[in-house]
């Protein structure tokens, strides 16, 4: 049941399951979870229903001067990270000036950390806005969610907070081109006295369908790794995961596996 915040605009580095040594962004509070989904398994813990007080986003150029500083720090201890990836406290797309932001990431990487990838870890619900489109194509890993090919699921699993259609993201995704990674997390268990389990046949099968249709660079698939705010969850076994990488490497998708 325990969850956490990140309460800083710069964390880490941390040890990635999926992509190495990453130094994380935050570009949501620091006391407070936003986010257009609300994921029953989220490690952040659900939204609240109420803000209390108006959630205050960090500025451009706090984002900036924070990142280049911890750059800083890393290459006095000749510690460079793998990623530089947006995460974080929600949805990071959703801030005003995520396109801004992305052109000062890429600008201080290339000065300071010229190896590093850029990363966004997002659940594609910005992805119609023509900046946040046209700034995800600027960088290495564009990380995008898609739990489930049937929207009922995406109801149960990621709670949109918002009108949200399946067809329209899909269609957004494949405008990508192939210059995106598909993220889903696999789970089991109940929520509010239905079963949840994306990892069925028929779940698969829809799926990938879409992943044809999409045509993503990679796919990433994991399941919980550490306390969700909805405790009759369970993780997808490794062995399980492992099945799913087979069925999709035999359809030609490119897959990584985080248990």
């Amino acid at each position: 049941m325990a969850t956490f915040l990140f309460d800083k605009i710069i964390f880490g580095p941390v040890n990635s399951r999926r992509l190495g040594v990453s130094l994380g962004i935050n570009l949501l509070p620091t006391n407070v979870k936003v986010c257009s989904f609300d994921c029953i398994y989220c490690e952040c813990g659900r939204n609240p229903k109420t803000y209390k007080e108006k959630a205050i986003l960090p500025s451009r150029s706090e984002v900036k001067l924070k990142l280049k500083e911890k750059l800083d720090e890393m290459m006095a201890e000749n510690l460079l990270p793998d990623v530089i990836t947006f995460a974080g406290n929600g949805e990071p797309t959703l801030h005003a000036e995520f396109a801004g932001i992305i052109d000062d990431t890429i600008e201080l990487r290339n000065l300071m950390a010229p190896k590093a990838r850029i990363a966004v870890l997002s659940n594609a619900t910005m992805i119609h806005k023509k900046s946040v489109f046209e700034a995800l194509l600027k960088i290495e890993d564009n990380i995008q969610k898609l739990d489930s090919a049937f929207e009922s699921t995406i109801q149960l699993l990621d709670c949109p907070n918002k009108k949200f259609s399946l067809d329209k993201t899909v269609k957004q995704l494949t405008a990508f081109h192939g210059n995106v990674i598909i993220q889903t997390l696999f789970v089991k268990g109940s929520y509010k006295g239905q079963t949840v389990d994306n990892s069925t046949k028929e779940e698969l099968s829809a799926w990938i369908k879409l992943l044809k249709e999409i045509n993503p660079a990679q796919v990433m698939i994991y399941t919980i790794a550490r306390d969700t705010p909805t405790e009759t969850l369970k993780k997808v076994s490794v062995e399980d995961l492992n099945k799913i990488a087979s069925i999709l490497k035999k359809e030609g998708i490119k897959v990584q596996v985080s248990g």
